[in-house]
């Protein structure tokens, strides 16, 4: 019996030493699994850090190179532009000295003969030689008899103001207050020859061509001049005006002006500290004999279906669309942006000058510390929606005030027969004469209304200021909960 129970003990002690293998077993398997799915995790882990890693070097990648290529074009411009110059010089050091052999060659040579039409006038100078009697001859010189009755008839006090206004777009107070101004630059004085040409027949010469964009034929069919002659005089006014009326009428607002601007733009939009409204226009050329592609205006020929050349006017304008800086040359193939970085205000404003202040402008310009625009993406909030409709209203002061520039002066519609390096010089008298208009309360005709044909191209990178980004979002926040926002983009 004991033999029995000693052989039950023993038969049970193997069947517990069973179960305690299979459950080491057990549990030997499933640490295995457990540091499979550890492992599996890890890899995942790892596989997930290079993939960003991967990402972010592309993204880096991508933007280095943008930033190569902008520096790229920049630079190609900036050559392009410092040969152009260098041509426009080495061709007006050219004409310079034809226009002395000319004037040479006609001081030693006698008059031409009269012909039909001519008037002949008689010149007698009368000499003395030592103490005899006093002797004298002739000299005779021939002119084209030319009708000036269509100016006398203007020039006439008796004339109506507003008859005046629609020729010269300004009126008689305006136009003889810049006579005035303009007189000791462009006055000449009588000769032996001829009569000098009066200051106000060669101002009124000067806006009359600005104003209809005639061609210098009907010019000087109408004030009874030759054309070359009319020719010379519209470049010497609007030189006068650049260089005396540029700096009283077109100058950058001192303090107490910049405060009242931002007022009367806070007042227009809610948005507050915003000291301008910027806008780029185009204006037609003939298509230049060198660097033509630079010119090009691709926008305007595609829509037109006809080859356009241009060049670009930037400016920046008050609550009352009258220019405070203005930018003017640059080739019409150059975006607004690479206009915006060429012009002497983004100089300025690297220097400080706009630091807490905004110039408002188009979807064509980048986002700046100091150039607030609208938002461009696709699918806007109602806190974006609410901003970009309120800058818009900004905006609009800008192209209104330059579809009232083209407007006044027609001259910029059409393409003219003025020397491109001589145009800067035409366009920025217009932007002079607007102001005096504008700020003198000289009303536009609204028969010479015109709709401005820009085109507004994104930039390359048109988001460039982190901290301009974040303080664009706080202006559209505060505009939509302060109820400053309209609710058109509802």
């Amino acid at each position: 019996m004991n033999d029995s129970t000693n052989g039950g003990a023993r038969k049970r002690n193997r069947g517990d030493e069973a179960d305690e293998d299979d459950g080491s077993i057990g549990k030997n398997g499933r640490g295995k699994e457990l540091k499979g799915l550890v492992t599996s995790l890890l890899l995942l882990d790892e596989q997930e850090k290079y993939e960003q890693e991967e990402h972010d070097r592309a993204s880096m990648e991508a933007k280095v190179s943008m930033e190569v290529n902008h520096r790229k074009k920049t630079k190609a411009m900036d050559d392009f532009y410092s040969e152009a110059q260098d041509y426009y010089s080495e061709v007006e050091e050219s004409d310079r000295l034809k226009r002395k052999k000319s004037r040479l060659a006609a001081n030693s040579v006698a008059v031409a003969a009269a012909s039909d039409g001519l008037q002949k006038i008689e010149i007698v100078k009368s000499s003395k030689r030592g103490g005899g009697d006093g002797g004298g001859h002739h000299r005779r010189l021939w002119v084209k008899d030319r009708s000036k009755a269509w100016w006398d008839e203007c020039n006439s006090p008796d004339y109506p103001d507003e008859e005046f206004k629609k020729q010269f777009r300004m009126g008689r107070a305006t136009f003889d207050m810049i006579c005035e101004e303009l007189n000791s630059a462009i006055a000449k004085e009588d000769t032996t020859l001829r009569t000098a040409i009066p200051v106000q027949q060669r101002v009124a010469v000067c806006l009359w061509r600005l104003a209809t964009g005639d061609p210098l034929r009907v010019v000087s069919k109408k004030f009874g001049l030759g054309i070359s002659t009319c020719h010379k005089l519209i470049l010497e006014v609007c030189t006068a005006i650049r260089t005396v009326l540029m700096p009283k009428h077109l100058q950058w607002p001192e303090e107490e002006t910049l405060r009242r601007i931002k007022e009367e733009y806070e007042s227009i939009s809610g948005i507050p500290n915003v000291v301008g409204s910027m806008y780029t226009t185009h204006i037609p050329i003939i298509a230049p004999k060198i660097s033509v592609a630079a010119y090009f205006n691709k926008r305007h020929t595609e829509r037109n279906q006809k080859t356009s050349y241009s060049i670009t006017v930037q400016g920046v304008v008050d609550p009352r669309g009258v220019f405070t800086d203005v930018c003017i040359g640059w080739p019409g193939s150059m975006p607004d942006d690479q206009v915006l970085e060429k012009s002497a205000l983004f100089q300025r404003a690297n220097g400080g000058l706009l630091k807490g202040v905004w110039i408002v402008g188009g979807s064509s310009y980048p986002l700046l510390d100091w150039v607030l625009v609208p938002y461009t993406q696709q699918h806007l909030t109602w806190t974006q929606h609410a901003f970009n409709e309120k800058i818009g209203e900004i905006q609009k002061v800008a192209k209104d005030a330059f579809a009232r520039l083209k407007g006044r002066w027609r001259c910029l519609q059409k393409r003219t027969e003025v020397k491109l390096q001589d145009l800067p010089v035409v366009l920025g008298a217009c932007c002079v004469l607007h102001n005096i208009c504008e700020l003198g309360n000289e009303e536009m005709d609204r028969e010479l209304s015109t709709e401005l044909q820009d085109d507004e191209m994104a930039p390359e990178v048109a988001l460039r200021s982190v901290s301009s980004m974040k303080a664009r979002d706080a202006i559209a926040h505060n505009l939509l909960h302060h109820g400053l926002a309209g609710t058109s983009f509802l």
